[in-house]
């Protein structure tokens, strides 16, 4: 009976199953393959959302921008807290969080102190420490502090920029709206070849065709935006009227002959015109690797986007991948290549009565009349 009983119900060994994944990863061949995304009816559901929020995007955005430095700055300010709550929300474990009270809010305690001391203030208060779960408490607090770097190391560049002049933020961060929509729309009629693994969606016709337009647009935006003051002058105080200044060699207009040929006999162009073809091949070839950075960051967690707080487009994180990298690379090429051509007689007055005593103005005066002296003989 006990063999019958041991062939009649044979033991068989236990399957452990892994638990799948919710990421919705998409398939690479039905994403990019032999059939566009132009055929695919379910795709214009999307691609109709991303529309309605890209619109209210820009509006608000353009509606910012026209309100001056401040408002931007807050705007600047607002962008960065949505990204540290989703990345902050992005690590939550909550079953492991009831066992430390108050800690997200030691978290966001982290946050605030960092904004002030970069926008130059002081916090100090004491951190209520907790002795349970080492491990998990510590890797969070790593996690913080390179959600911080992070956050406030371009924003930080942002902020300095827009105080250069909103020119200077507004057309990278352009460039880069530019070339998201270039190449979500070249990808979604034309995309066929694949351009790299973590981005399946991602394809070659998109990116070349957005390099193309990302390059154009930044010739034609900074001709049109260095011709306005109120973009170009820097802001040198908290007020909120309207500038006036020396728009500099940069933005005053230089004409130049064409062949006779042609239906126009010259062109004007604007100097800084040359520096934004710059601005607009790193936004178009070097930028995007931000979104690329990003996409292998959330596909290691597993997840589809950072948030849902813009429909069709994920979180704020989502839309700001790109422009990180941007804000860095503007204020940078700006201090390299652009502040040593700019200097304005506003600017030496305002250093020579801020930073030199009444004796060193007077030295000054004297020397500045010598040279102006022996000029003056020199051309008569």
């Amino acid at each position: 009976m006990q063999s019958e009983n041991n062939t009649s119900a044979p033991t068989t060994p236990r399957l452990r199953h892994r638990r799948r994944s919710n990421e919705a990863i998409p398939d690479a061949t039905k994403a990019n393959g032999s059939h566009l995304l132009v055929h695919d009816r379910n795709k214009y559901k999307s691609f109709l959302v991303r529309a309605y929020s890209t619109v209210w995007m820009i509006a608000g955005f353009v509606l910012i921008v026209y309100m001056g430095h401040l408002y931007i700055t807050a705007m600047v300010v607002v962008i960065q807290i949505f990204m540290a709550r989703e990345l902050f929300n992005l690590l939550r474990k909550a079953h492991e969080e009831r066992d430390l009270p108050g800690f997200r809010m030691l978290n966001w305690h982290f946050f605030f102190t960092a904004m002030l001391f970069v926008y130059g203030r002081i916090l100090s208060q004491r951190l209520v420490n907790t002795k349970k779960m080492y491990k998990y408490q510590f890797s969070q607090y790593a996690w913080t502090h390179m959600i911080l770097i992070v956050v406030f190391a371009q924003s930080s560049f942002t902020v300095a920029s827009i105080f250069e002049g909103i020119f200077w933020f507004l057309l990278p961060a352009s460039l880069i709206v530019i070339n998201d929509i270039a190449a979500y729309i070249f990808g979604f009629f034309f995309g066929r070849t694949p351009l790299i693994k973590l981005s399946p969606k991602k394809t070659w016709e998109g990116f070349i065709g957005a390099s193309v337009a990302t390059i154009t647009s930044a010739f034609v935006l900074a001709n049109i935006m260095g011709r306005f003051q109120w973009l170009t002058c820097p802001r040198k105080d908290l007020a909120t009227g309207w500038l006036h200044c020396d728009p500099g060699p940069l933005f005053k207009p230089e004409s130049f002959p064409l062949p006779g040929w042609l239906p126009w006999k010259e062109i004007t162009i604007l100097p800084v015109q040359w520096h934004a073809l710059c601005l607009g091949l790193f936004a178009s070839i070097i930028a995007p690797f931000g979104g690329f950075f990003a996409s292998g960051f959330k596909r290691a967690f597993k997840i589809k986007d950072f948030g849902d707080s813009i429909p069709g487009h994920g979180g704020i994180t989502d839309r700001m991948d790109c422009q990180m990298v941007m804000a860095v690379f503007a204020y940078i090429y700006h201090q390299s290549f652009i502040v040593p051509q700019s200097f304005r007689v506003e600017m030496i007055l305002e250093q020579i009565l801020t930073a030199l005593t009444y004796e060193e103005q007077k030295a000054l005066y004297m020397k500045l009349g010598e040279i102006l002296q022996e000029r003056l003989f020199g051309q008569s």
